[in-house]
C-alpha cells in the first residue's frame, strides 16, 4: 500500500515537473530535416534496434563487460532523444533477450541494476519528453524491485502523447509466439473464438506488441548478420540496416545514415512499384 502510495505521489511530482518547465526537446521542421538530407514522409514510423556488442567493444578496451553495459546505456539516451526529435511513433529497444539468462549471474545482476536505474533516473527526462513507456516480454522472471519500478513509469508516462520507447526485457519472439497460440487456444475452449475466426489480425492481437504498429525499419549494431529472435512476426516486411559499430559507440550520425538508406530503398511488400 505504502509503495503503491509512493509511487503515485512520485507521478504527481513529475507531472508538476513536466508542467513548469519547457520540454526537453521540440521536432525538427522540415527545413531541419532536409539539412540532414531527410524528407518526414519518407520516415519510418517505427524504429527497432537490436542493441549488441556491448561486451566486445569493453573487452577491446581492457575494460570488464559491466563497463560496456554502462556506456551502453548513454547511446540509449543519445538515440531516444533524436528519435524523439525526428516525430518517430515509436522506438523498440531490444534490452535483454530470454536467452541472455544462460549469462553469467554477476552481469545478469548487474544488468538488472541498470535496468532498474535506468527507468527511475530517465523517468523525468520520459516526462520532459512526452514519451509514452512500456516494456515487453515475460515479467514474471524480472525482479520484483526491477518491476515495480517499470509499472512506475508505465504509470507515470501513461497519458503522454509523443514517441512510444519500448524496451523488450526478458523477450523472445518464439516464447512470445507460444503464449500468444496459448492464450487463442484458451479463448476457443472457452466458446469466445471460432478456430475458423483465426487470422493473422487475432494473431496480432494476442502478441505482446498488441496495438503497436509494425516495425519498418530494424537496426543491429556490431555487424551480427541475425535476427536473434526479435519480433520475428512484426518485422515480416521491415527494413534490416546493420552497422559494425559496437553499441557503445553508436552515434547519431550513424541513425541518421540509417534513416537515409530506409528513405531510399523501394518497400513494395510483395507487389510491384512499376
Amino acid at each position: 500500500m505504502d509503495a503503491v502510495a509512493g509511487s503515485h505521489s512520485g507521478c504527481r511530482r513529475i507531472g508538476q515537473l513536466k508542467a513548469n518547465t519547457v520540454p526537453a526537446v521540440e521536432e525538427y521542421t522540415a527545413a531541419e530535416l532536409s539539412d540532414v538530407g531527410l524528407d518526414r514522409q519518407r520516415l519510418p514510423r517505427h524504429v527497432a534496434i537490436i542493441m549488441d556488442g556491448n561486451g566486445r567493444w569493453a573487452k577491446a578496451r581492457g575494460l570488464p563487460r559491466v563497463e560496456g553495459h554502462r556506456r551502453g546505456v548513454g547511446t540509449v539516451r543519445t538515440v531516444v532523444e533524436e528519435c524523439s526529435k525526428l516525430g518517430m511513433e515509436q522506438l523498440t529497444l531490444y534490452c535483454l533477450s530470454s536467452e541472455n539468462w544462460k549469462r553469467p549471474a554477476t552481469e545478469l545482476t548487474l544488468l538488472m541494476h541498470l535496468l532498474r536505474q535506468y527507468v527511475i533516473e530517465e523517468r523525468s527526462e520520459i516526462m520532459r519528453q512526452n514519451l509514452q513507456f512500456s516494456l515487453i516480454g515475460r515479467r514474471s522472471e524480472l525482479p520484483e524491485n526491477v518491476l515495480q519500478e517499470v509499472e512506475t513509469t508505465i504509470e507515470c508516462s501513461r497519458a503522454n502523447s509523443g514517441m512510444r520507447l519500448c524496451l523488450a526485457v526478458n523477450y523472445g519472439s518464439r516464447g512470445e509466439i507460444s503464449d500468444a497460440v496459448r492464450s487463442i487456444a484458451r479463448q476457443v475452449a472457452r466458446g469466445e473464438l471460432d478456430p475458423e475466426q483465426i487470422d493473422e489480425n487475432v494473431v496480432s492481437e494476442n502478441l505482446y506488441t498488441a496495438g503497436m504498429p509494425d516495425p519498418d525499419l530494424v537496426l543491429r549494431s556490431a555487424g551480427e548478420m541475425r535476427l536473434s529472435n526479435f519480433l520475428l512476426w512484426q518485422i515480416s516486411y521491415a527494413e534490416l540496416w546493420v552497422t559494425s559499430r559496437c553499441w557503445p559507440e553508436f552515434r547519431r550520425e550513424d541513425l541518421l545514415d540509417a534513416l537515409r538508406e530506409f528513405s531510399g530503398r523501394d518497400r513494395r511488400f510483395g507487389g510491384l512499384t512499376d
